[in-house]
C-alpha cells in the first residue's frame, strides 16, 4: 500500500506500508496520518536495510525503489 499525501488517514490502520525516498526521513506516524489516535513520533531507519518496523505499533515499512 503506497503512502499518499492527499488527505489525513487513520494512523496505524495498516500493518504494512511501502514508502519511497521522497518519504525520508521516515517516521511513524507519517505526516498524512492523524495523530490523536496514535503514538509519539519515532524515526524509522528504513534506508539502512530496505525495511524496518515501528517499535511502538509494529507497522512494517518497506523502501520501494
Amino acid at each position: 500500500m503506497p503512502i499518499q499525501n492527499d488527505k489525513p488517514r487513520q494512523a496505524n490502520a495498516s500493518k504494512k506500508y511501502e514508502v519511497t525516498r521522497a518519504d525520508l526521513p521516515l517516521h511513524c506516524p507519517m505526516p498524512n496520518m492523524t495523530l490523536w489516535d496514535s503514538h509519539p513520533k519515532v524515526y524509522i531507519p528504513v534506508e539502512e536495510t530496505g525495511s524496518a518496523k515501528c517499535s511502538y505499533c509494529g507497522a512494517e515499512y518497506t523502501l520501494k525503489d
